[in-house]
């Protein structure tokens, strides 16, 4: 698809097989992370299709179809860690493997300026010279992490990292169905001194549900994000040339969540026979959270990035994980050092906790739709995750992924746990 074409014809295949050894695991409940060795493989593969349905720059207007499959399973069926370890992973097993349509958007552009830049042409955007400041609207089926939380070091399980609370941040529970995506509108203001965005989208009916809820006045998902496209080097005087970039996050949802100390108050004054968080009349509550995004450039071979959640973390982890609080710092090592550019090392290690609430719940046996051991002894979920990322032929890339994992799912009972991966990723 050559760059004066309207159209845009892509796709990748990416396969992870994982697999971790015995761990010390005196006790399990049913979303634990198994204590016996175990080894899963996931597949993931994307056909990105668009056309350019008006090509003027100022005006320009995109039409985005792309058909998924995803197929395999993850280690203990992707339960048992807030950090799970491959990001391709559905969360629910029982969806099958027929291909689906992950997203169908129209793109348009409205620019607000005569002077243009140059722009990457990629399946979320045909032109390559766009306004310098313009306004960018995207309606339909989308996946939030298109547009939001990007970071040039962390965000593509495909190339870099695998985990889920490293390629995204751990403590955005964003809006979006059990596969990943949902039905919206991400509104940007670009402009050469920041970028802004605001997005909208449904949530799922119930926790990790593939069924979004459309009545938005009941359940909604709003974000916001504040981009500066200088990184903490532009206060060292020898990286201020250096590319970098500082991202502001925020998000409130509203949905029909649980309530984590309601529950335990219920199951301690004997009205249920367990804490369950489902276990409410249908209404709509609200949690929030903020994240802070950060990358930057260090040398010709060397980057560094780091990220920074938080949520009120006293209702429902409702859409991507059970995460409260997160911390993660790294960065990758290009090859080109040693004569191969397309190679590369990457190492980080990131810090989930959940709050008391949350504790308490699972600690009194309760089940979140990802944790439950059937008892707690709390502590950080710490992981090291670590990568090389070999280049051999055209579009095709093999990496050694390990990851180390202490306290997995934030119980210092069990673990600590490592867990080794091979990946295969073909773009083509």
């Amino acid at each position: 698809h050559p760059d004066t074409t309207r159209y845009f014809i892509a796709g990748q295949a990416n396969i992870i097989f994982q697999a971790h050894g015995p761990f010390h695991s005196p006790y399990e409940g049913v979303n634990s992370l198994l204590g016996r060795g175990e080894y899963k493989t996931s597949l993931m593969g994307t056909v990105y299709m668009a056309y350019q349905l008006n090509r003027s720059p100022k005006f320009a207007t995109d039409g985005i179809f792309d058909v998924e499959e995803a197929t395999g399973r993850g280690l203990s069926e992707a339960l048992g860690l807030g950090g799970i370890t491959d990001l391709d992973v559905v969360r629910n097993p029982t969806l099958g493997k027929t291909p689906y349509l992950a997203r169908y958007e129209l793109h348009q552009v409205i620019g607000l300026s005569d002077k243009l830049v140059e722009a990457d042409r990629g399946p979320f955007s045909l032109a390559t010279q766009l306004p310098a400041r313009r306004i960018e609207l995207s309606a339909g089926r989308m996946g939030l992490p298109d547009y939001f939380d990007l970071n040039s070091v962390g965000s593509d399980s495909h190339l870099q990292f695998m985990n889920w609370t490293v390629d995204q941040n751990g403590a955005w529970d964003y809006a979006a169905n059990t596969r990943g995506y949902t039905d919206g509108i991400v509104a940007q203001y670009i402009d050469p001194a920041f970028k802004a965005r605001y997005a909208i989208g449904a949530m799922p009916i119930v926790a990790n549900g593939q069924v979004l809820q459309y009545e938005f006045r009941r359940a909604n998902g709003q974000n916001v994000e504040f981009e500066l496209p200088h990184g903490p080097g532009a206060f060292v005087p020898r990286l201020t040339q250096r590319r970098g970039a500082v991202r502001l996050l925020g998000y409130v949802n509203k949905a029909n969540m649980g309530d984590y100390r309601q529950q335990n108050i219920k199951f301690l004054q004997g009205l249920t026979p367990t804490p369950d968080i489902t276990a409410h009349p249908l209404q709509s509550t609200k949690k929030y959270g903020f994240g802070i995004n950060m990358e930057q450039e260090v040398s010709d071979t060397v980057r560094l990035f780091a990220r920074f959640g938080w949520n009120e973390g006293q209702h429902e982890s409702f859409a991507y994980t059970e995460v409260d609080q997160t911390f993660n710092f790294g960065g990758d090592y290009s090859g080109r050092a040693w004569g191969r550019a397309n190679d590369k090392i990457g190492l980080t290690f990131v810090t989930n906790a959940i709050k008391r609430d949350h504790q308490a719940y699972l600690k009194l046996g309760g089940l979140g739709f990802i944790l439950g051991d059937g008892n707690l002894n709390y502590a950080r979920e710490d992981i090291l995750e670590g990568y090389y990322n070999l280049h051999t032929w055209r579009g095709v890339y093999y990496a050694l992924d390990l990851q180390y994992i202490n306290h997995p799912g934030y119980n210092q009972d069990r673990g600590p746990v490592l867990v080794e991966s091979v990946r295969m990723h073909v773009d083509f």
